[in-house]
């Protein structure tokens, strides 16, 4: 019972049955309302005419009350209201037309005010339904009552046929409504449903695959669009990850076949090996993965977007303070302006700062510039070496994962490769942007991020 009762829920229905239902009662209310306005609109006027008809009768056989006070049969002048009847005010019969001939009075109330016509409906006995117009008069003689009655069998014959017949017509538009709109929302879902099928489709190998866009430009193909272009992103994703991960087994494969390696040599004759050099060899591997891990650790966090406290710092001091924290190989020239104040992560941008030394002074052939100075509603930071530099064609691909250029590689093979990958991020979650840019000599790295509001 519990399955038939979800499945009754509306909200277990397609979408499709969804809106079919909801046109189809919309449409239904307003038929009803349209049928039961015209029928009172039909009814009114009926009984509209009956009215007029009547008051002119009733006001005809006044006149003729009024100037002859009639006795036996009173001759019909409308054709519509034949039933007319002439009584006194104790209810004596004076006169009536010749179709109400030997009949009682008509035993109705009698109206209070003289000259003011009463209209009612009545059922009289052999003539069935009369609409019946009575008013009080004064003549000569006293005061009569006289009747104007028509009957309006007719109406009341077709009453129930014309009130089925407008049910039915009803009935009928809903049905046609429910199943024009049923055929457009299926005609309309249609490209939906072949989308549906074609992404159920595309799986992790058929990752170049896309949904068709419909012909005509509309919500659907807009939808179809936005699919195709989260596609595309799914896909430079997934191939940025796969060639991450290639890169990072690479990259891990390297220190741990050595270390392994000069283990095992040295475990073949461990009496002819130096134990203080096995250990440093090791430890040195053991450093470099620990800094593969380490960026890994940082590269990941970066990308997820993790949210890490952020402070209002000045960019001058912080500089000042890294390059003056340790002694470096080439010296380091320092020109900051005061008061650079930027919304930041303390030990991103200090990590961001080293990586940018360490690369400056891997590459250095005898000094290193760093500048911070205000440019716009931006901080910009700069360093310079003055090395070999670095080519036009690989200034972004510096910026690659484990991607090292040669020079790098022979001055330090110990590096990750990773160090400024990291840097680009760290000023990209920032809302800044990190780029080499052009120089007379030697390589030249500049950071702009917004400056914070104090």
């Amino acid at each position: 019972m519990r399955i038939i009762g979800d499945w009754m829920s509306p909200s277990c229905w397609s979408v499709r049955t969804r809106v079919t239902a909801a046109a189809t009662l919309i449409v239904a209310l307003l038929l009803v309302a349209g049928v039961v306005f015209f029928y009172q609109a039909v009814r009114a006027t009926v009984f509209e005419g009956l009215h007029d008809r009547g008051s002119d009768a009733v006001t005809e056989l006044a006149t003729l009350v009024r100037t002859t006070d009639p006795r036996g049969i009173v001759p019909v002048e409308n054709p519509d209201f034949t039933l007319l009847q002439v009584v006194t005010e104790e209810g004596g019969l004076l006169a009536s037309s010749e179709s109400l001939r030997g009949r009682a009075p008509l035993e109705v109330p009698a109206p209070r005010v003289v000259n003011e016509p009463v209209y009612r409906t009545i059922d009289i006995p052999g003539k069935g339904p009369v609409y019946l117009v009575t008013e009080r008069i004064q003549t000569p003689d006293g005061r009569r009552i006289v009747h104007a009655g028509a009957p309006i069998t007719v109406f009341i014959r077709y009453k129930g046929l014309f009130i089925g017949l407008l049910a039915g017509l009803a009935l009928l538009g809903t049905a046609m409504a429910g199943w024009i709109v049923s055929l457009s929302v299926r005609r309309a879902l249609r490209p939906v449903r072949k989308m549906s099928a074609e992404l159920a489709d595309i799986s992790g190998r058929a990752l170049d695959r896309r949904v068709t866009v419909p012909g005509p430009v509309d919500e659907v193909s807009e939808l179809a669009e936005s699919v195709n272009v989260t596609l595309t992103r799914l896909e430079e994703v997934l191939t940025r990850q796969r060639a991450f991960v290639a890169d990072v087994s690479h990259e891990l494969r390297s220190p741990l076949t050595g270390l392994r390696a000069q283990l095992e040599v040295a475990l073949e004759h461990p009496e002819d090996e130096d134990w203080p050099a096995v250990a440093r060899a090791a430890l040195a591997d053991a450093d470099r993965l620990q800094g593969i891990v380490g960026d890994l650790l940082i590269l990941a966090k970066l990308g997820a977007g993790v949210h890490v406290a952020r402070e209002l710092l000045d960019l001058g001091e912080l500089v000042r303070a890294e390059t003056a924290r340790r002694e470096r190989r080439v010296p380091v020239e320092v020109a900051v302006d005061e008061g650079i104040m930027v919304w930041v992560t303390r030990h991103h941008m200090v990590r961001l700062l080293t990586n940018l030394l360490d690369n400056a002074e891997r590459h250095a052939a005898s000094r290193i510039w760093v500048t911070a100075t205000v440019s716009g509603r931006d901080a910009v930071l700069e360093v310079r070496d003055d090395g070999a530099g670095i080519p036009p064609e690989d200034r972004e691909r510096v910026f690659w994962r484990f991607h090292r250029l040669p020079e790098g590689r022979e001055r330090d093979i110990g590096g990750t490769g990773l160090g400024l990958t990291i840097s680009r991020d760290i000023a990209r979650s920032h809302g800044g942007t990190l780029v080499a840019a052009e120089s007379d000599k030697g390589a030249r790295l500049v950071l702009r991020i917004p400056l914070g509001e104090p």
